[in-house]
């Protein structure tokens, strides 16, 4: 096992940093938070003992500054880990600062959410490059185990193996290995689907989409509510990434609707901007609390009392079935249920199936279904594609893919009739249905 004992944070003011450290803290690290200003490195060690609802937490863990503190902090460390800004030109001038001062041993390791990993460690040292991979911890990692480990073609092999193995026994993760390639394999799947959904809200409306690709179709939170809570800036930062370098068959959903770009140029960044919201926003009037919803087409907020989504009976049966524990029979209903809102919900739900299930391949972001299903299932907490292809059944999800003009994956095409495909031992599939 690798022998991590000290490790150095940067960006331990953000949520993503102070998260990350206090897993680490928690695994039994003695972890030094550095951010620009000490009162900004203390935030993020009250973030941190927020995350772990102790005060214990902040006996391992020191606070320091980029100026004072950083060269020496990184010349001790076993691991530096780097939680900065999503901006590459950032984190590759704080590596070129830690490649100065580090051991030739040590870890160096970025929590980025999908950008080149080669191209980060670009220019740097021998040692730093061998050393250097993305480990991306979902949001919060307090909570939320699913992680991705991300070697670049310099990385040592071995390294990438002990990581996995030390993140998972130490750590408590669900770790999966993905490709280099733009916003590996969690965001490359869950974003097109957020997105897509972004892109359907401005002809169908914010609440109506929410509530057709809610809960009920196997997801902890509704996808526009789940952009609000990522932060529209970093939705942006993903999709755009992923349109700009890659052209798969879902290119068209990568691209960011105008709307959004125009209101995140205003201010509208999501739940982290309460004064301008997202998708949603809250306002006071007096002693009440309005909640607001986002109108695309004009870029204004209405009441949500007034702009939300006539219940529909489909949805609500299949909710019903959900809380007795019927997930088959629910699932059936989804695909022979009539009407063009279950057909749109339909559209959506198999488009996520077909590609996050096409993203495996010799050449593709991962080598085999269950590591979709576990960053899915477990960095997402969405219903893993091959849950709902077991739920649904297979020749009715093929069935379905065919009907929608999507790609059937091999996976699909290479299953025996009855051949149970999730594979994660110990998982009741109920858990991606309780919400």
């Amino acid at each position: 096992m690798i022998p991590i004992k000290n490790v150095v944070l940067l960006g331990a003011n953000g949520t993503m940093g102070a998260g990350s450290g206090e897993v680490f803290a928690a695994g039994g690290c003695d972890v030094v938070f550095l951010a620009r200003t000490v009162d900004k490195a203390h935030e993020g060690l009250v973030t941190a003992q927020n995350m772990a609802k102790s005060a214990r937490i902040a006996d391992r863990i020191s606070v320091g500054t980029y100026e004072d503190d950083l060269e020496e902090a990184v010349s001790k460390a076993d691991l530096i880990f780097e939680a900065l800004a999503e901006d590459i030109e950032l984190k590759k001038q704080f590596f070129t600062r830690v490649d100065k001062c580090r051991r030739a041993d040590s870890i160096v390791a970025t929590v980025s959410s999908g950008l080149s990993i080669a191209e980060m460690a670009h220019g740097r040292s021998e040692t730093f490059r061998r050393n250097f991979l993305g480990i991306h911890l979902f949001n919060p990692p307090s909570v939320i185990v699913g992680t991705e480990v991300i070697p670049h073609t310099g990385t040592d092999p071995k390294l990438t193996k002990e990581i996995v193995a030390l993140l998972e026994s130490r750590f408590g993760r669900i770790a999966i290995v993905t490709d280099d390639k733009p916003a590996f394999a969690g965001n490359r799947v869950g974003f097109k689907v957020l997105n897509e959904v972004a892109q359907l809200a401005e002809k169908h409306g914010v609440a109506f989409m929410d509530y057709l690709i809610g809960p009920y179709t196997g997801r902890a939170m509704s996808p526009l509510s789940t952009v609000d809570l990522v932060g529209w800036d970093v939705h942006k930062a993903i999709v755009d990434n992923v349109h700009v370098n890659t052209k798969d068959e879902a290119h068209d959903m990568f691209a960011l609707p105008a709307y959004m770009d125009e209101l995140i140029s205003r201010g509208h960044l999501g739940n982290k901007t309460p004064q301008h919201g997202g998708f949603y926003r809250r306002v006071k009037e007096g002693n009440q609390t309005i909640n607001l919803v986002l109108d695309p087409k004009t870029g204004g907020y209405k009441d949500s009392r007034d702009a939300g989504a006539a219940k529909l009976p489909f949805v609500e049966k299949i909710r019903d079935l959900h809380r007795v524990g019927r997930y088959a029979d629910a699932m059936k209903m989804f695909t022979t249920a009539e009407g063009a809102e279950a057909d749109l919900a339909r559209k959506v739900v198999f488009g996520y199936v077909s590609y996050g299930l096409n993203r495996v391949g010799d050449r593709e972001v991962v080598r085999s279904p269950r590591d979709v299903d576990r960053i899915m299932g477990f960095g997402f907490n969405w219903a893993p594609p091959t849950v709902l292809v077991d739920v649904i059944g297979l020749k009715e999800t093929i069935k379905a893919l065919e009907q929608y003009s999507l790609p059937v994956p091999k996976v699909l095409q290479q299953a025996k009739p009855g051949e149970r495909l999730f594979t994660e031992p110990h998982v009741n599939v109920g858990r991606f249905f309780a919400a």
